[in-house]
């Protein structure tokens, strides 16, 4: 059976990395992103068709779009692995910035998980979010953005009771310090030389979701660390 999978935030990091190892094992991959060029590179690395949507989903008629062209056939997963960084202490995080932030890494998984609930249900499909060591744990200068991923986090537990009835699976993936372009960023605000060294290799979050998302229901992990060694 063909086995349809959307990817967000397939342009870079995690989300790159997923395009490759699902398409190698035969899922039907469409991989979305706002950076064009990137995400045709990652399209053209994979020996196995992938299709490409280009947009910023944080646009209702972006979103809208992608939606449409998904059509209404069966589903079996999305995984959301866009995101959004930014470190500073609370007391001179700009109000602007908090909403920046519970935009991309809330309101847009919960506004296009919404428009794709019929797909996913006729597929008793499996919804996956790629959520942060910060999604557990709020350390200093992280407080806006451990609040969005604690927020994400509250959305898949909420969901994964709420769809249960209807099939739909919800897990949240918890990558520990990732090699990653948004790691390069962390490093940058935290003032220190990027070093990969001890860093999670993306490639083995995005085999850690395969597996999820290739677990036989009723089985579901629901929530999942990936953590360096």
């Amino acid at each position: 059976m063909l086995r349809r999978v959307l990817i967000t935030g397939a342009s870079s990091g995690i989300g790159a990395e997923l395009v490759g190892v699902l398409a190698g094992a035969g899922w039907e991959v469409v991989a979305a992103g706002r950076d064009e060029q990137r995400l045709n590179r990652v399209a053209e690395a994979v020996a196995a068709p992938v299709r490409t949507v280009v947009g910023d989903l944080t646009s209702s008629s972006d979103l809208d779009t992608l939606v449409e062209l998904l059509g209404d056939a069966p589903l079996q997963a999305v995984v959301h692995a866009a995101g959004a960084i930014s470190l500073s202490p609370l007391s001179e995080t700009a109000p602007a910035e908090l909403e920046r932030l519970w935009r991309i890494n809330v309101q847009v998984p919960v506004a296009l998980t919404q428009r794709l609930i019929p797909q996913l249900r006729a597929a008793r499909g499996h919804v996956v979010l790629v959520n942060s060591g910060a999604g557990k744990r709020a350390n200093p200068r992280w407080g806006a953005y451990a609040a969005s991923k604690f927020g994400l986090r509250a959305i898949a537990d909420a969901w994964r009771e709420e769809e249960r009835p209807h099939g739909v699976r919800f897990t949240s993936v918890y990558p520990g310090r990732t090699d990653t372009p948004m790691q390069q960023e962390v490093f940058a605000a935290e003032g220190r030389s990027y070093d990969p060294v001890g860093l999670v290799p993306p490639q083995s979050v995005a085999q850690t979701i395969r597996f999820l998302l290739e677990t036989m229901p009723p089985a579901l992990l629901t929530d999942v660390e990936v953590r360096p060694a």
